[in-house]
């Protein structure tokens, strides 16, 4: 630290903390909903906005943005951390805030970090305030709020999403931090190379909260040079930042799979590897991984390429096997032959079809001819009368029905060895007919 340089104010809190916008002028990114003429921009200008849940990843403004509000509203503000806030927190704020209303006819704006974490019976509790007009509610959720807020909540709620910052936002943010004397790092000299600029914002994850820390960091734990200048080159940047930051919660989770299946699907390997490299970046469970690649191969490959299944099958027993980080090989070469392999998804509409028919429709009993009939008595019943065995015919084939009524559910296609399956059900069908007329 450099105490002799920092001021007390400056020297306690957090560089993150204090770069905070003071007004929408210095608020970086989220222009979709903050650009000028924007809905939610127009509605804190006029101090006229109902309840909110700005949602999004760490760092991107959510809690910077409901302190702007608070700072603008002529409403009383209370917060609440949902991490360490409890029924009795809410109730307390919530009278507090009835109370005002009746006597100062004033609105209260009550924030709540981390609303995802708060449990049905918490968010039940807000719900007759907020229906009343007691409080106007701003959360902050780091998680897909029509998952994690309860719907009676959230659609009393206007739901903004925030995005990740770009490149252009971190970097503008860095520099604002390095030339404001009066809340950033401005009263040092310090020199941040492009090269650290890059790296730290690379590795941020469009996350200010992120890239303010790591510059911090490679700011006070850098001596001076002899002239008094903090140099903040390339190492440094490594040191101060060493793993990517990257957001992962459960609508991730699903948005990511989502990807990695349909890039198999549309037999894009390139994306397919992409995606599964940052499941197994965030800490993805790779059997997990392993399951989809195998429901892919007969979901989306079937019988185009019957060796996909194998494949897939044979990655998920080794990655059970060796375990990570070595299992991101088998992973790898499974999701790449199956993006890779053609595709037929006519096994997998053939089951859900017949499927559809044993729920919806009068169920067909067994024929006879195909009952068992290995047991004692089962000729006297009649069982297994009639049935003729394949293998004692010409090309292991004779004509025989299988269902009381015609179905057909599965249709092959023209892709890959699905095409040879075609044309030998073909045949086959053909020579059923010709047998029958015989």
């Amino acid at each position: 630290m450099h105490p002799d340089v920092l001021s007390e104010e400056q020297s306690l809190s957090p560089l993150a903390w204090r770069m905070r916008p003071r007004d929408l002028s210095e608020f970086v990114g989220q222009e979709h909903i903050l650009g000028a003429g924007k809905l939610l921009r127009r509605a804190i200008e006029t101090d006229r906005f109902m309840s909110l849940i700005l949602y999004g990843p760490p760092g991107v403004g959510k809690t910077a943005l409901a302190h702007l509000i608070a700072e603008r509203s002529s409403a009383c503000f209370a917060s609440l951390n949902a991490v360490i806030a409890g029924v009795a927190d809410i109730r307390k704020v919530t009278q507090e805030a009835a109370k005002e209303r009746a006597q100062n006819n004033k609105r209260t704006i009550l924030f709540i970090d981390e609303i995802h974490r708060f449990t049905r019976v918490q968010q039940d509790a807000l719900l007759p305030d907020v229906e009343q007009g007691n409080i106007t509610l701003i959360g902050a959720s780091t998680s897909n709020p029509f998952f994690a807020i309860i719907p009676a909540l959230s659609s009393r709620s206007q739901i903004f999403e925030f995005k990740p910052l770009t490149d252009e936002d971190l970097k503008a943010l860095l520099l604002r931090a390095l030339a404001d004397k009066e809340r950033g790092l401005g009263n040092l000299q310090v020199e941040l190379t492009p090269e650290a600029l890059e790296f730290i914002v690379s590795r941020s994850g469009g996350d200010a909260r992120r890239s303010l820390n790591a510059l911090e960091i490679g700011v006070h734990s850098t001596p001076p040079r002899a002239d008094g200048a903090i140099l903040v080159d390339l190492p440094t940047a490594e040191e101060s930042i060493q793993k990517k930051a990257l957001a992962y919660d459960e609508d991730e989770h699903y948005d990511t799979i989502s990807a990695f299946i349909k890039s198999m699907r549309g037999s894009d390997p390139d994306a397919a590897l992409y995606w599964m490299a940052k499941m197994i970046y965030a800490g993805e469970d790779p059997l997990f991984i392993a399951r989809r690649i195998v429901i892919a191969a007969s979901e989306d490959v079937g019988n185009a390429d019957p060796r996909a299944l194998f494949v897939a099958v044979s990655a998920y027993q080794a990655v059970e096997r060796i375990g990570m980080p070595e299992g991101r090989l088998p992973l790898a070469q499974a999701a790449v032959y199956v993006a890779s392999a053609p595709k037929s998804n006519a096994a997998y509409l053939g089951i859900n079809e017949a499927m559809k028919d044993i729920a919806e429709g009068a169920l067909m009993p067994v024929p006879d001819h195909l009952k068992d009939a290995h047991y004692k008595g089962a000729t006297r019943l009649g069982r297994g009368t009639g049935y003729k065995y394949p293998h004692d015919y010409p090309g292991h084939y004779t004509a025989q029905a299988y269902l009381p009524q015609k179905r057909e559910y599965y249709r092959p296609t023209e892709q890959g060895e699905e095409k040879r399956i075609k044309e030998r059900l073909a045949w086959l069908k053909i020579k059923h007919q010709e047998e029958r007329k015989c």
